[in-house]
């Protein structure tokens, strides 16, 4: 593809996921950003107005979604909008050759009955979630460079896969005992009023929600269930029996970041004397990957605005268990940041390009 600018359109871009968008694609040497779009009761609204930050950097009013228009202003789709709310507009900007790269788990999911248990409703287009690529670059990347229609993971998903990731390929835990504790900060949940999000509700508090129910269970088990039926040499063509996942999510009371604790019971008696190294190793080529040498070492607060995924790992003795950690800004790394790591990827651009800056301390 050549290096003329690519036109981006942002739909939903009145959400956090949205705004966060806008910010990192506004310094993309090879973007411009063309169209903005939002519900009704917001079309119309300039998006400083909205988000009072971006005064100054765009005069971009919210247009209505209507993708014959918007088709004929942006080459990049990048879809912001709740869950199965991206399933016939992602569909129709295809059937109008664009890039889409959609943020909901519409498409994440290759089993229709799956998604049809974790989001309520039949899929309408099970052929596309065939022809959709999981937008998790460090292990998809190859993919995401033929993709046309890719589905960024969602955040708890690409902490707990990459941390886990090491281990499973190389065979070394026992799939069937992995436990992922995960804490996210409240813009995780979105823009939309809510009285659990409300600051009195939320300060000064701590608690878990959705317990081995959330949704995001659907898309951890899919590709750790892949990672693992990959490890074993399986080559049969028959769907690899999906594992099971503990997962449990906590609100903590901080903007945004996710801490996520993973455990796991050692499936071999071989001795790894530096599994420090395993993951380096692992994620030797990865420029969103950093691997810290003490796990205590790792904290949202060190990739809060960048792209990074920090990891750290040990090995408890006492119990046999694998302890990982690992922490991602969930708006940057956990959506719009991968969102756009996987855009360069599918355009031929170097893949950190625009995302290359450390995160914001203190």
């Amino acid at each position: 593809m050549d290096s003329h600018t690519q036109r981006a359109a942002i739909i939903g871009a009145s959400g956090y996921t949205g705004g966060e968008l806008f910010r990192l694609l506004a310094s993309h040497p090879e973007i411009s950003i063309t169209v903005v779009a939002s519900s009704e009761k917001t079309a119309g609204q300039p998006l400083h107005a909205i988000f009072p930050h971006l005064h100054s950097l765009t005069d971009l009013s919210l247009v209505p979604l209507d993708p014959e228009a918007i088709a004929q202003q942006a080459d990049i789709i990048f879809m912001a909008l709740p869950h199965t709310h991206s399933l016939q507009p992602a569909a129709k900007f295809l059937e109008l050759n664009k890039l889409v790269i959609d943020l909901s788990a519409d498409y994440r999911l290759k089993d229709p009955a799956v998604y049809e248990h974790y989001y309520d409703v039949p899929h309408p287009f099970p052929t596309l979630l065939q022809k959709s690529v999981y937008g998790l670059p460090e292990l998809h990347r190859s993919s995401i460079q033929q993709a046309r229609l890719i589905a960024v993971p969602g955040c708890y998903p690409t902490a707990a896969i990459l941390q886990l990731a090491p281990l499973l390929a190389h065979g070394l835990i026992d799939p069937s005992t992995i436990i992922i504790d995960a804490k996210s900060g409240i813009s995780g949940a979105g823009r939309g009023a809510n009285l659990a999000y409300h600051f009195p509700e939320s300060h000064e508090s701590i608690h878990a929600y959705k317990i081995g129910t959330h949704r995001h269970i659907s898309e951890i088990e899919q590709e750790l269930t892949n990672i693992s039926h990959h490890a074993t040499g399986d080559t049969s063509t028959s769907a690899p029996s999906r594992l099971s996942v503990l997962f449990t999510p906590h609100l903590v009371p901080m903007n945004r970041g996710i801490l996520s604790t993973a455990y796991a019971t050692l499936h071999t008696h071989e001795a790894v004397h530096d599994w420090t190294s395993l993951y380096k190793d692992f994620y030797k080529n990865e420029s969103s990957i950093r691997v810290f040498q003490h796990p205590h070492d790792v904290t949202p607060s060190h990739v809060r605005g960048s792209n990074f995924c920090d990891l750290g790992v040990t090995h408890d003795p006492r119990t046999g268990r694998m302890i990982t950690v690992a922490a991602l800004d969930n708006l940057v790394k956990g959506a719009a940041g991968q969102a756009i790591q996987a855009m360069n990827l599918a355009l031929g651009f170097p893949e950190d390009l625009g995302l290359a800056t450390p995160g914001l301390f203190p």
